[in-house]
């Protein structure tokens, strides 16, 4: 069943429900007060008469003659009210009958101890006073005079004339209960139509989404669930179109790194297999082959570097590795990194300095912290022509912090969000070979900063070159700073 079928088939059972139980409870207060009224009104002529009976020194019975009686009825006759009446015998006396007609005993006794009773229909109940071919309701009282028995009355009225306002209500009930039906109906089904049709469009931009359409966004107000399922879907749909353009940025990375990885490759192959058949057929001359097979050893390490990066990243990227952390002298990585990248440094024409005090303290893995700083500094080089790159180490609260600035062809925006991003070059025409060819030199740094809790932040302006901070915590605050 269609959702806006439910809901009209749940507003009706509401409306039919409630108008049911409104009708029943006015249908038993209107038959109360009907029943209830028509008692009252026996029991007053039954107490008139009574009082008539009473005041008649010889039993009374005698002054209600059966002319008046007869007229008595002729005159209530029009109000269909009929009446009995029995003496304190037990007889009825009238009307006259053949038959000595009497009430049943345990009745008698009731009401000769001056009990009334009330008889809604003749017809169901006891037969206190006999059936009928019209069903009765009325009262039996007893007429008393100085607590004496004198006599009993039954007077009442046919149940139809007084179940008559009963039946008017039940069919205007009818009559209320058809228009509320068209009525609800009518407004179920636009109350319906307007929640479906909420969730309709919710369905149909779903679809698109599913079908990669991330540009859908739903017009809400907020003014219900509905609405802010759809202020959820939107921010759903904005997050996954940011995936999306993650996901293919890094796509498109990784079929750069592909190419380039290819041709880096290529490259080296090339030339070793070139010097392989040089040898093979002797067409270098002796002494040429020294330089050939210093060479080929370059070259192959060159190989073996590109895959030892993609290797050490998976394993950094994975947990795979194991963080040996120990307090060291930063100051003496600084300087070994510093004569071990000097040469490049020069081959760019960059002054390559580090500024930072002869006792630097450092908790940390001393071979990580070195491959880091060594990244960074090859990642400066790399952008950096005439120009100087500065390493400053310092002290901060729990911690050590370190910047590596250089004055290079620095970043946009853009380029700053997916520096650390596997693959990404920011320049991938300014790759030297063996310095950061593979784009995966600052997607290492930022996953070892990571494992050793601390952090690393970047600042850069194009044509201003870029400043790159890490600071990693002393022994025990690293959580702390990471809750914080």
């Amino acid at each position: 069943m269609k959702l806006i079928y439910q809901h009209m088939l749940g507003f009706l059972l509401i409306i039919v429900t409630t108008v049911s139980i409104i009708g029943y409870a006015e249908i038993n207060y209107i038959s109360n007060q009907a029943y209830s009224q028509n008692y009252k009104r026996m029991e007053e002529y039954a107490s008139s008469l009574g009082e008539m009976a009473a005041s008649n020194e010889r039993g009374g019975t005698a002054r209600l003659n059966s002319n008046f009686l007869n007229q008595l009825q002729f005159v209530l006759q029009g109000d269909n009210v009929h009446l009995r009446i029995f003496n304190n015998q037990n007889v009825q006396i009238y009307p006259k009958t053949r038959d000595n007609l009497q009430l049943s005993k345990n009745v008698f006794n009731t009401l000769s101890h001056g009990q009334e009773i009330r008889i809604k229909n003749n017809n169901k109940q006891d037969s206190y006073v006999g059936r009928s071919k019209d069903a009765y309701t009325g009262v039996l009282v007893p007429w008393l005079n100085n607590k004496k028995l004198i006599g009993i009355i039954w007077i009442g009225s046919r149940v139809k004339n007084v179940e008559r306002p009963i039946y008017m209500a039940k069919h205007n009930l009818l009559n209320a209960l058809i228009v509320t039906l068209i009525v609800g109906l009518i407004l179920s089904f636009i109350l319906a139509y307007y929640s479906t049709n909420k969730i309709k469009r919710l369905s149909r931009a779903t679809n698109k989404v599913a079908a990669g359409n991330f540009d859908v966004q739903l017009p809400h107000k907020d003014s219900d669930e509905i609405d802010q399922l759809a202020g959820n879907f939107n921010r759903m749909v904005r997050a996954l179109k940011k995936a999306d353009g993650e996901i293919k940025a890094q796509e498109k990375r990784r079929d750069q790194f592909m190419a380039d990885a290819a041709h880096e490759m290529r490259t080296p192959l090339t030339t070793i297999n070139g010097i392989l058949e040089g040898l093979q057929y002797d067409a270098i001359p002796e002494e040429s082959k020294p330089k050939s097979i210093a060479l080929m050893r370059q070259e192959t390490k060159r190989l073996i570097r590109l895959v030892n990066e993609n290797l050490d990243y998976e394993k950094i990227r994975s947990n795979q590795i194991m963080l040996t952390k120990t307090n060291f002298n930063a100051h003496k990585v600084l300087n070994d990194v510093q004569i071990q990248l000097k040469q490049n440094a020069e081959k760019s024409k960059d002054k390559l300095v580090v500024e930072s005090p002869t006792d630097l303290p450092i908790y940390a893995d001393r071979d990580r912290f070195t491959q880091i700083m060594v990244n960074l500094i090859q990642n400066a080089i790399q952008f950096t022509q005439d120009g100087t790159i500065t390493v400053t180490g310092r002290r901060i609260e729990h911690g050590t912090t370190i910047s590596v600035h250089d004055t290079g062809i620095g970043m946009n925006s853009k380029q700053i969000k997916y520096v650390f991003e596997r693959f990404f070059k920011a320049d991938p025409s300014r790759a030297h070979h063996g310095v950061g060819e593979s784009g995966l030199g600052l997607a290492i740094v930022s996953s070892l900063i990571k494992q050793h809790g601390g952090k690393i932040e970047v600042k850069s302006k194009p044509k201003k070159g870029s400043t790159f901070t890490i600071t990693i915590f002393d022994k025990g605050y690293e959580q702390f700073v990471a809750k914080k």
